[in-house]
């Protein structure tokens, strides 16, 4: 390459760069804000994201953990040279899977035996070659506590029996209705 070519070459990165035009786009990442699980159940915590590049052999995506109530993050997954790695510290080493595909921009994670401690706040960040600019994306996750099922037994039982009752009595005031107006009709063909 001649100087002049080099010059020119040098000069057109430089007006890129003070127009504030990157060659590298950034990479945006997407999760639901909330999902809700139950104890001893599973959850699946999606994540997706845009690339404007291929998706490329050095992609790497990581989830992390902040437990509610804490301020200390750990990292409890992570995924490079096409292969999961589950931290092998925590209370997830077990009960984790890994469900994503990066070809398909899906980097989620299943959590198995959900357990109260589990709640908090799950960030999943990617990074994807030459695309490494771009802001993590975070779900909370909500673990509630089963209802037994007498209970649902119970409440569904309290719950039909009120609507049953509710028609019945809206079955007397139609009923009631109808025989006053049919008695008026006959009162008044009498009448006459």
């Amino acid at each position: 390459m001649s100087p002049r070519a080099t010059r020119r070459l040098l000069l057109a990165a430089g007006l890129l760069a003070a127009l504030g035009v990157s060659p590298v786009s950034p990479i945006h990442v997407y999760t639901p804000r909330e999902v809700y699980g139950t104890v001893g159940s599973r959850v699946t915590l999606s994540c997706s994201f845009w690339s404007s590049e291929w998706i490329s052999e050095d992609i790497s995506i990581t989830w992390h953990f902040q437990a509610e109530g804490s301020r200390d993050s750990i990292s409890i997954f992570h995924y490079a040279k096409g292969q999961p790695y589950i931290d092998d510290v925590g209370t997830f080493k077990e009960r984790m899977e890994w469900a994503g595909n990066p070809r398909r921009r899906d980097g989620s994670i299943v959590i198995h035996s959900l357990e109260p401690s589990d709640n908090g706040t799950f960030t999943c960040d990617v990074k994807n070659p030459p695309d490494i600019v771009g802001k993590s994306s975070q779900v909370t996750l909500y673990v509630l506590e089963k209802v037994p099922t007498r209970y649902g037994v119970v409440l569904g039982s309290v719950i039909g029996g009120v609507l049953l009752l509710v028609a019945v009595l809206v079955a007397l005031v139609y009923v009631t209705r109808y025989c006053w107006r049919r008695r008026q009709a006959v009162l008044q063909r009498r009448l006459r």
